[in-house]
Formats: C-alpha cells, structure tokens, sequence
C-alpha cells in the first residue's frame, strides 16, 4: 500500500510506483488518498479531485489501482487502521507499506508507528536530500506538492513535476488557484 495527499500526485510517486512494481517481490500497489491528514494538513483539491488525480497518474500501470479506503473509514486518517481494515477485508493478503526515505525522520510522530512495521513491513525508497535505505539502489527526485502548488499559485510551469495528464486535470478544474 502506498498512501499520501496526492494534493497532486507528482512525479516522484509515480517513479516510486514504477520502482516498487518492478523490483520487490509484490503483486500490486494499492494507492491511497489521505482523507483527512493526521498532522492537520489542509488538502488544497478535494479528496474525490485527488482520487481522479491519482487514478490519472497511475493509469499506465496494470498493478496499481486507487483505493478510497479512507473515505470509507472516516475520520482521521491512521495507517495502522487502513492497514488493520484492509488485513481484516483481505485476510490472505500479506501488506507492505511504501514509503519514502523523508518519511523515516517523522516515523515517531506517526500512531503506532512499530505496530505499522510489524503489520506492514515498508519498502522505503530512496528520496533526494535524505540517507540511502538499505536495499534501494535509487533515489528519487525531491519533487513535492507543495512546490507544484506554489508553482500554481504564481502560474508558474509544473510540467516536469506532475504528471500531463494531471496538469490537464489541474486546468481543466481551475485547481489550486488559491493555493499555499
């Protein structure tokens, strides 16, 4: 399971998805959309904009697939009760969870971090700027939402960033015209 905003989905998840796909030793990727973010973050697209933005960016791929678990469960959004709602749902699935390097330094304000290691051992990839895990031979740029919405913000080019046919669903949908 791979779970963010997506407030968009940039490049650097997409290339996260396509690593994970190609080198562990698993069957699909399961993306999917905070709700309501457990740090307080304010989304900038609503989260049914950041589900069609997801099922955008991941489309090229036939083992990943975008889930609404969240909207489902309500509330804030926790991994571990993603993790222990999709383990009760799928009793013969065996999860991982899909982070990036910037992850780990935050890992002791996440709930219940070490019963997410033991329910879904991550795959931590790579990410600019940050130490190299053990087992991930790449690095991913460090492109984040947050730039590609300032970039909105000041009309400033995201292609490169997000994928095309997210910025067409960006403009298309006047997305991030206030954004922070």
């Amino acid at each position: 399971m791979y779970g963010g905003s997506f407030d968009p989905p940039h490049l650097g998840h997409v290339l996260s998805v396509s690593w994970v796909l190609a080198s562990a030793d698993i069957d699909e990727v399961w993306v999917i959309p905070t709700w309501k973010h457990p740090f307080e973050k304010a989304h900038g697209a609503s989260f049914e904009a950041r589900v069609a933005m997801c099922e955008l960016a991941f489309a090229q791929f036939e083992h990943a697939e975008v889930s609404t678990i969240e909207q489902t469960l309500g509330g804030t959004s926790h991994t571990l009760t993603t993790i222990e709602s999709l383990q009760h749902s799928n009793p013969d699935t065996e999860f991982r969870l899909l982070v990036g390097a910037d992850v780990l330094p935050e890992a002791p304000k996440w709930h219940r971090w070490d019963d997410i290691v033991k329910a879904a051992p991550p795959i931590v990839i790579g990410r600019e700027g940050y130490p190299q895990p053990e087992g991930c031979p790449i690095t991913i740029p460090n492109v984040s939402s947050t730039d590609a919405r300032g970039s909105l913000r000041q009309n400033d080019p995201i292609e490169g960033w997000v994928p095309r046919s997210v910025v067409d669903y960006i403009r298309a949908h006047a997305l991030y015209q206030d954004a922070t």
